[in-house]
């Protein structure tokens, strides 16, 4: 099966700052990555190259067979990047943010669509809003409500549950599974470690730029350390691996940092 993203040897540099370094990996359909790392470790770096939002100064990045740098339009079209600030037209109300992004997107009778993503997204009633009537949870679902519109292969999320409330977060959290059970991949970024280890199926973690783990929850426990790592929570295997490696770039002397 074809992978919905397969990334080879991504870098990306911002003059002398080397923000992602040699990032290798795939992500099959239905699965849920989740890419975690301290701040500055190069995530949002990372996750903007993914949607082509930045070019890769060094590597490939395919999404649904496209190469983003050969067939931009036809890999865009496949994925959807859900950024942790949402960002809108202030004169568009939401069924407007909705009519554009099928606009955008070649989506055909997209009403009833819209209208069954307003009310999983508990947006009934809103239609007619603008974004600065709209609570900072209530943007977020509109985000991710435009995001899941044209049906996308592949999902990338930059900390979406940003401004929801535990009821919320639980529909999130749903909604999220039954699109992976459904064929979607997604790549989910969140410092929410029990939120990555409850909803991913595998993890890559960065440091530096760099994968320092990539696998399944009990795949990096028996990596780490020859398995010292047994019973660990992500957590705490996110504080080993990540003090690790910020102990050996230390020993090699100061590095670049990272967005």
């Amino acid at each position: 099966m074809e992978p919905a993203l397969d990334v080879e040897g991504l870098e990306k540099t911002y003059g002398a700052v080397q923000a992602v370094r040699g990032l290798t990996f795939q992500v099959a359909p239905g699965e849920v990555l989740g890419l975690v790392g301290p701040n500055g470790a190069g995530k949002t770096s990372t996750l903007r190259c993914l949607a082509g939002i930045l070019p890769p100064s060094v590597g490939r990045v395919r999404v649904a067979g496209h190469d983003l740098a050969v067939a931009p339009v036809e890999a865009k079209r496949a994925l959807a990047f859900l950024p942790d600030e949402p960002r809108f037209f202030e004169y568009l109300t939401v069924w407007e943010h909705l009519n554009f992004t099928a606009r955008i997107y070649g989506v055909e009778d997209w009403e009833e669509r819209g209208r069954a993503l307003l009310e999983e997204m508990e947006l009934t009633g809103r239609e007619k809003s603008l974004p600065g009537e709209l609570s900072r949870g209530m943007k977020q679902k509109l985000s991710i409500a435009c995001g899941f519109l044209h049906q996308p292969r592949l999902i990338l999320l930059d900390e979406p549950l940003t401004g929801l409330d535990p009821l919320g977060i639980r529909r999130m959290k749903a909604s999220l599974k039954r699109r992976a059970e459904e064929g979607t991949a997604l790549v989910l970024s969140s410092h929410l470690l029990p939120l990555v280890e409850e909803l991913c199926h595998r993890l890559l973690i960065i440091a530096g730029g760099r994968a320092v783990a990539l696998g399944t929850l009990a795949e990096i426990r028996e990596q780490l350390a020859g398995g010292e790592g047994n019973g660990a929570s992500l957590e705490e295997l996110f504080v080993r691996i990540t003090s690790a490696a910020s102990e050996e770039s230390g020993a090699s002397g100061p590095g670049p940092g990272a967005a």
